[in-house]
Order: C-alpha cells, then structure tokens, then sequence
C-alpha cells in the first residue's frame, strides 16, 4: 500500500473499474447470473436473480441502482475534468460550451436510441437514459462550477427537499387518483403529461420524464462532491482514512434515506429524494471499496474485464442497440448448446452473449478506440 504525498490527480482506475462493473449488468450479466441460479438452484443465486429486475413502483433491488449509479460515476469524473481543463488554461466560455454540449448531444443520442431516425416523432419517447443522464449531469455541472461548497451542499439539499415539498403539496387529479406517490397520482408524472411530446414510456408516466430530472441533479452532485473530496488539499490525509470517511458518509446517507422512506417512498421512476439518498449512499460505499482494493491497496490486475467495459460505457450501450450480438452468440456457441445437456443451455447462451461483448470491447480497447461524449 502506498502513501498519497499530493491530491489525486490523473485517471482513477476504480473509476474506470466500477463503471465497468455497473455496464456489465446491463451487457447481459443479469443473463449470465440468471443462468447460473437456474442451472446450481442455490440459494444465494436464486436470491440475487431475484435482484435483477427492476421493482414495479415503490422499493428497491439491486437493478435499481444501475441507472443512478452510472450518474454518480459521472459526477466523480468532472471535478477531475475540470480541473484539468483549467490546468491548461482553458477559457471559462469553453468549458460552459463543453458541458452544455455534452449534455444536449446525449439527449440528443437517447432520441436516436428510441428510434429517434425512424422520424415518426408523434409517437417517440423522448425520455431516456441517456437524457436523463446528460441534462442531470449538465446542470449539476453548472452548479458546481458556478458555487462554493457550502452552497452546492444547499443546492442539494434544495433540490431534494423542493421536489418532495412539491409532490407533497400539490397531488396531480387528472386522473382521479388520491394517492400523491402512485403513477396516476404523482404530480412529475402530471407534468409530464402536460409537457412532454410524443410518448410516455407507461403510457401515463416516464421514469426519464422532465420534472423528475430536478432530484436526479442530486444524485450527480452527490458524485461531484466525491470527486472533489478525492481531489482536496487533504496532504497529510492517509488514503484509507479517506476510504473511512467515504464509508461514513455512505452509510449516513443512507440512513436518510431509509429514514426518508418512512414519508417519501424509495422509488426510481420518480427519483424520489429517499431514493436519490438511499442509492447515492449505496454507490459511494460500493465506490470507496473499489478505490480501496485498486487504488490505495494497489490490488489491479483483476480489473482488466471490467476496464475494458468502463472505457467504452456509451459504446457497448449504443451498440447494444445497433449490432444483433444475439446473431453472433448463436453462431459461436449454438453448436456448445446442442452438445451440453437442455440445462445449461441459458449459461451458455448468456455467457456467450456476454463474450461477444467484452471481446468487440477489447478490440476496440486495444486499439484505443474510444467514445467519449
């Protein structure tokens, strides 16, 4: 283990690990595990397949942290950006038409993702991942060069607190419902309906909608404030010190958010502020160990796998949408398919699909081949 003599500064390989870790679920390691349960029936595999799939309305599983947690990812790697940037003397101007234009180019990538080319705009979903992340990213990212850190945390607290007041105080009647949490009922689904073009993904609301982008803000701030404290003038500040405190804060967090609950149900399709805490709170545990085993503990070549993912995170999700991997699994591993017992043939296809993947992302790795938005 290394001692840290000056603020971190360069590429985090856990930051580059953990994204990789959170892009492999959505690359088809739901599959992999899911197979793997259906194939042993143990227990603790049965269980965890139980946890990837996202809970219809109120509650949480693990899946469910996969979307915020790529978000808060994203807000450890600005302060690190932008420090960078204003190393070599880049204008302010600059730097605001970087951010803003890295936030509207992936909304802009999200319409095209829902068949935004097949150009029948009545009926495209214009709420997406990728949306969601750019314009929470972006106005998370003005926040934080534009504040200091005390007003940054009140921004937080602001928007969390503003968005369960709002929900709170002003319940949505349009469609006859009493409950101010339920879909019908909530009012960033009645302001979706109201503003939103085009279609809702549940007909009535949309996870990615508008007025639920305010709270999901916290949870890239949430990041940016980890990114910045890794970043601190904190000299004489030992890692795994700094590994403790991230702990802490994980773990308060998530108190609140379990406190929160009790009045503001945890829940991603509305962001909820429960939610934003309880996950972010999550995330930032599930980051420090990363940090710790890979960056203070120096504990690094088992990250290749992962690396390699995290290093093209919108690539593998673009293509994933584009290439027909299924195709490819099917040639190279159909034939293994046919030979093994019926069993094992969702593990094969899964992890063949999963293969497919990594090794189109190795090529590109390789060859530093890089999607950067």
């Amino acid at each position: 283990m290394e001692n840290e003599k000056k603020p971190v500064s360069g590429r985090l390989l856990s930051l580059d690990a953990l994204r990789g870790f959170d892009m492999f679920w959505i690359m088809g390691g739901e599959g992999l595990f899911s197979g793997l349960a259906a194939l042993t029936g143990w227990p603790i595999l049965i269980w965890w397949e139980g946890q990837l799939g996202h809970v219809q309305w109120h509650g949480f599983q693990f899946y469910d942290m996969i979307f915020p947690l790529f978000l808060f990812i994203a807000g450890i790697s600005f302060p690190f950006s932008l420090a960078k940037r204003i190393a070599r003397n880049d204008s302010r101007q600059s730097i605001y038409k970087h951010v803003i234009g890295r936030g509207l180019i992936l909304v802009l990538l999200g319409i095209i993702y829902n068949n935004g080319i097949r150009f029948d705009f009545g009926s495209l979903r214009y709420g997406s991942v990728l949306g969601r992340i750019g314009l929470a990213w972006m106005f998370g990212a003005l926040i934080f060069m534009n504040t200091k850190l005390s007003w940054r945390i009140f921004w937080f607290c602001a928007l969390l607190t503003g968005y369960w007041l709002l929900l709170l105080i002003f319940p949505a009647h349009d469609l006859g419902s009493t409950d101010i949490f339920s879909q019908e009922g909530n009012l960033a689904s009645h302001i979706d309906r109201l503003l939103m073009p085009g279609k809702l993904h549940r007909g009535n609301h949309d996870p990615e909608g508008l007025f639920s982008t305010i709270p999901a803000i916290g949870t890239a701030l949430l990041g940016m404030f980890t990114g910045e404290y890794l970043m601190s003038s904190h000299l004489r500040e030992k890692p795994v010190k700094k590994v403790l405190v991230m702990i802490l804060a994980a773990i308060a967090l998530m108190i609140v958010g379990k406190v929160w609950n009790l009045s503001f149900p945890l829940n991603k399709n509305l962001w909820s502020s429960s939610f934003v805490c309880f996950v972010g709170g999550l995330s930032l545990l599930l980051f420090s160990i990363f940090y710790l085993v890979i960056d203070v503990w120096g504990y690094k070549k088992w990250t290749l796998f992962f690396v390699v993912i995290g290093m093209n995170p919108i690539t593998i999700y673009l293509v994933g949408r584009i290439v027909n991997f299924r195709s490819a699994t099917k040639f190279f591993f159909e034939g293994l398919t046919q030979i093994m017992p019926e069993s094992w043939t969702p593990l094969i296809s899964s992890a063949g699909y999963v293969a497919i993947g990594w090794v189109f992302l190795y090529i590109l790795y390789k060859k530093k081949i890089f999607l950067k938005v």
